[in-house]
């Protein structure tokens, strides 16, 4: 297999921080003074290490520093590296990296980022050549995604053994940052990209709530005001789910954000990580938290600031997954997901868990 790889080594910076997204470059400025770190590299190299041991059997190309070669090299793979890049990468770069992969005719692109690193890639190379995205970015609704870093990795490895696979279409879908960030999400189309077919290794599209879902949502949100919550504090998730919770309380509930609760109180809106470890160094806090829409992800999509260390620090009996029943359907069986990027604490969460799914209402339900 010729592999080329393609590293948007921006994508998911600033999701801790609740800042939606890496579309801006000021914002992209702002978390890095904060101190926040790339995770895009990492999660690139941890898809790549099983990759290693095909030795002979891989040709590997990746574009130049740390859009692909540095992670390569840090996952003892010997790549030819293509193009070069500047200090500062921006859209135009992964447009003429994924431009280039496509030249040299590479039987699969492995790109790491975000729905806005799949609509680049859509926009330069449409459908010329298969294509496998890394999970590094802050929403991810398109489908063009592997589930976690790891499972890219084997995908493309058993690709790579095999020599022969199966195609199929998938959506690449993102959406507007300067809207969301007013409050409005609007979530567009792009197009669809070549994938392996391979469902068991990739997400699907995020599947938005239906109309007719209105009240078993009004279900769940009366049994957790009336039940749950009390007087405690809780840190409650983005979706349409969750916002039902806080319109009950007339409280208005943040777009893909995490708001802070406390006996039908406002504590805190849109919080980020660093404003929810202080809240939990101080006091016991619980998480209400919806899967995304035809994903089944509780943790690591468009909600990071529930970061691993959130979630460590919190209690797991107060950890409560709400859904309506339609939307467990959508899933088809499939399990529900977590992709924190601990991989021990991914493995304490699988298992299986109690979904709120009405009032007075549970169904158990399994976590990959």
């Amino acid at each position: 297999m010729r592999l080329g790889l393609v590293v948007n080594p921006i994508a998911g910076m600033g999701g801790r921080l609740a800042f939606k997204g890496s579309d801006d470059v000021a914002l992209v400025a702002a978390a890095r003074k904060r101190g926040e770190l790339p995770s895009a590299p990492v999660r690139a190299t941890e898809a790549l290490k099983p990759l290693a041991a095909l030795g002979g059997g891989l040709e590997v190309l990746a574009y130049a520093g740390e859009m692909g070669e540095k992670e390569a090299v840090n996952a003892h793979l010997a790549p030819s590296v293509l193009g070069s890049t500047g200090p500062v990468t921006s859209a135009q770069d992964t447009r003429a990296a994924a431009t280039a992969m496509a030249q040299r005719n590479v039987d699969l692109l492995l790109f790491a980022g975000g729905d806005g690193t799949a609509v680049d890639v859509l926009e330069a190379i449409g459908d010329r050549i298969p294509v496998l995205g890394i999970p590094a970015g802050v929403k991810m609704h398109s489908a063009v995604f592997a589930v976690t870093p790891k499972s890219a990795g084997e995908l493309t490895a058993t690709l790579a053994q095999d020599g022969r696979w199966g195609l199929r279409r998938a959506e690449v879908m993102d959406v507007d940052e300067g809207l969301l960030r007013a409050g409005s999400i609007s979530a567009r189309l792009h197009g669809f990209l070549n994938v392996p077919d391979a469902r068991r290794h990739l997400q699907s599209a995020k599947a938005r709530s239906l109309a007719s879902e209105a009240a078993a949502q009004e279900g769940i949100a009366n049994h957790l005001i009336d039940n749950v919550l009390g007087d405690r504090v809780w840190m409650i998730g983005p979706g349409t789910t969750t916002a039902v919770i806080l319109a009950l309380l007339g409280l208005q509930k943040t777009v893909l954000g995490v708001d802070v609760i406390r006996a039908g109180a406002l504590l805190m809106a849109d919080a980020d990580e660093h404003a929810l470890l202080e809240l939990l160094a101080a006091e016991k806090a619980g998480i209400v938290v919806t899967p995304v829409g035809g994903q089944g992800f509780l943790f690591g999509r468009g909600n990071q600031q529930l970061s691993a260390p959130v979630i460590d620090k919190t209690a797991p009996e107060r950890i409560i997954v709400v859904a309506s029943e339609a939307k467990i359907a959508r899933l088809g069986g499939a399990p529900l997901r977590v992709d924190t990027g601990d991989a021990a604490l991914d493995a304490r969460l699988a298992g299986y868990t109690r979904i709120v799914v009405g009032y007075n209402r549970e169904i158990v339900y399994p976590i990959a």
